[in-house]
């Protein structure tokens, strides 16, 4: 949740909905300085309409994305979910905290995620390859 929160524009620019259907559909919880603090706003009260929705005991769902028909979006949405899942998992909260952007997205696995990869790229939202530059003659 609170990767979601850091990353909200990013994530919003992913999952092709507009602010409108954010809010009917996906709504946040506000970003707070602290993972833990976010987890607790999201254990109040709140309907299922939420960016990630923990309504439920036994699972977790991700909202945010808009629905789609086509495969390569589908596994990249997959994919990011899975890598969302692993940062979570692998890192502390203070390393968490402290991630950027571009940070967040340089340690994705290229062989593991690659149509999530493509889909950045796609988006806009992954910059971090270098380009070499011709000198000019």
């Amino acid at each position: 949740m609170f990767i979601v929160e850091r990353f909200w524009q990013e994530f919003v620019k992913f999952s092709r909905r507009t602010e409108a259907q954010i809010k009917q559909w996906a709504k946040r919880y506000g970003f707070k300085q602290e993972p833990r603090e976010i987890l607790n706003a999201a254990k109040g009260e709140h309907d299922r309409y939420t960016c990630v929705n923990l309504n439920n005991s036994r699972t977790i769902k991700f909202r945010i994305f808009k629905g789609t028909l086509k495969y390569n979006i589908i596994i990249a949405t997959l994919q990011l979910v899975d890598y969302i899942c692993d940062v979570a998992f692998s890192m502390s909260d203070m390393e968490i905290e402290r991630l950027s952007w571009c940070s967040f997205v340089e340690k994705i696995n290229k062989d593991k995620y690659s149509e999530l990869i493509q889909y950045l790229k796609e988006r806009r939202l992954y910059i971090n390859e270098r380009i070499i530059a011709k000198e000019e003659e």
